[in-house]
């Protein structure tokens, strides 16, 4: 799944051409993906006007003029391109190939901008794993993929204190309660894995040890939540991870691949200067963690 830095550059890209612009007509070319359409999906869309392009957590949101939402997941294969005469982008940085076959050309959406230009927005997924679902007016932060999502992981309102807070007396492990949407929404494995990395910290260690008895904030959370801040920006001016082919709108790779301290490192040296230990791998939940059992505690 792409995770948070793939989803903003996506939205990033796919601004300046939606953002303002009118939906002149949807081309809905089956009756579902990963769960059916909306009635009169294509119907409800044409003729509005698209205020703005917003993504909360790992999904993207579409503002319509008369207040419907458009909740779009990319899911597993997913994927937008620009159409604009003859030339195609498609931004982001996915860690799988993204097709360009129009055969898994599902949904098109011909737009008008403000200054009369058109260009077309086409969703594509091989898989069908992604989704488009309406928010009625008025009832976006009550839609049931929303109102359970926790504290966005970017700008200042993450902060030491704020972690202190969620994690005060959680046995989970530190991992995990990162990894829980109704805590901190949009994290999701590969940062999670840099994030403890940069802030020295053990994914096993219980997430209620960087939280002081009072759940005031520790050295350690206020540490973590730098880091956790810093590498998802770091991911997001890099274009997101760029695993293989995810493109950005201007059709260059992201490249924070290959600044990743540990995440799929199993059995290199530790990067951090002056630490002589080896990246090891174990799993959690289900889910690899990489990790330098030396340097971080």
């Amino acid at each position: 799944m792409p995770e948070l830095p793939e989803v903003e550059t996506v939205r990033r890209g796919l601004q300046p051409v939606m953002e303002g612009a009118t939906i002149l007509g949807v081309e809905q070319r089956r009756p579902d993906l990963r769960f059916p359409f909306p009635e009169r999906f294509a119907e409800r869309l044409t003729g509005r006007r698209i205020e703005a392009l917003e993504r909360r957590a790992k999904y993207l949101i579409l503002h319509l003029d008369n207040g419907l939402g458009v909740i779009s997941h990319l899911g597993m294969s997913g994927s937008y391109r620009i159409e604009q005469g003859e030339a195609a982008e498609t931004p982001g940085d996915f860690a799988h190939e993204r097709s360009k076959n129009a055969l898994h050309d599902h949904v098109v959406l011909q737009l008008a901008a403000k200054d009369g230009k058109t260009s077309r927005v086409v969703y594509n997924d091989p898989r069908r794993f992604g989704f488009m679902l309406f928010a009625e007016p008025g009832e976006l932060n009550n839609h049931p993929l929303i109102k359970g999502l926790g504290t966005e992981p970017t700008g200042n309102r993450l902060d030491g204190a704020l972690l202190a807070k969620l994690f005060h007396k959680k046995a989970a492990p530190l991992k995990a309660a990162l990894l829980d949407q109704r805590l901190i929404a949009g994290l999701g494995n590969i940062y999670v894995c840099e994030a403890l990395w940069r802030a020295e910290l053990s994914p096993l260690r219980s997430a209620g040890s960087i939280s002081g008895t009072d759940g005031a904030p520790t050295d350690d959370a206020k540490r973590l939540a730098t880091a956790i801040r810093a590498v998802i920006v770091d991911a997001i001016k890099a274009g997101g991870s760029s695993l293989k082919d995810y493109r950005q709108a201007d059709g260059e790779l992201g490249y924070f691949q290959h600044s990743f301290s540990v995440y799929d490192r199993e059995g290199a040296p530790c990067p951090r200067k002056g630490c002589n230990g080896t990246v090891s791998r174990i799993v959690q939940s289900g889910r690899s963690t990489f990790y330098c059992p030396v340097c971080q505690h």
